[in-house]
Formats: structure tokens, sequence, C-alpha cells
């Protein structure tokens, strides 16, 4: 049975993994998620991935934090895709949300399907 949550080890925390990954990874834009990745070979494959609405685009906390559950949410149940393709990679994943407008839940998921099958496809 598949796994659908999103534990605390698959988040994006280290200061250092951060720096790195908006340093050197590599980015992207599917309306309305902009995203950035970097990849690096290790024997044991994993995911790393960190959520973020920018205040700059909504001024509310309760619209911020309905957005990100939103990309969370979408995330959590399609992450399968993405793991199922990673082999021998340590994958660093960053989905922010780009624009001023609240979207629908179907919307976003659509993004974050596409944004997973196109890294996947890259790695």
């Amino acid at each position: 049975m598949a796994d659908y949550s999103l534990k605390r080890e698959e988040r994006l925390r280290s200061l250092g993994a951060i720096r790195r990954l908006f340093a050197e990874g590599e980015s992207g834009f599917v309306f309305p998620l902009r995203y950035m990745w970097y990849a690096e070979a290790d024997t044991a494959p994993s995911v790393e991935v960190l959520f973020s609405v920018p205040k700059r685009y909504h001024k509310r906390a309760n619209r911020r934090n309905l957005v990100r559950r939103r990309t969370k949410e979408a995330y959590r149940l399609q992450k399968q895709t993405l793991s199922l393709h990673l082999k021998e990679h340590n994958l660093d994943l960053a989905l922010i949300y780009s624009t001023s407008e609240v979207v629908p839940y179907k919307k976003i998921a659509h993004a974050v399907r596409r944004i997973l099958e196109q890294i996947a496809a890259r790695l």
C-alpha cells in the first residue's frame, strides 16, 4: 500500500541545502507554480520538498495558508510518480506559488503533476 503521508524527513529544512538549491538548482514555471530542483547522486534516494507562498502576492496569512495547504495536498497525493523514477539521486525541490490570485485545487494539482513528470523525465 502506498504511503501518502508527508513526514518531517521529507521536508527541506536544512539552511545549507536551501542555499545550494537556490544557488545551483534548475528552475521552471508551470502556472501557478514556479519550481526549483537540485539533484545529486546518492546511495539512498530521497526527496525533500519546500513549499513557499510569498507575502508579496498574498498579504493575508489565511490566504497564504490556504494556498500552501492546497499545494502540500497536491504534492502529497502525487509524490509516488517522482519516487518511481528516482533511482540513485537525492532530490531537493522547492514549489513556489507565483500568482496573486487563489486558483482552485484542481489547477494546482495539475501543475504539481506536470512539474513532477518534467523532473522525472530530466532525471
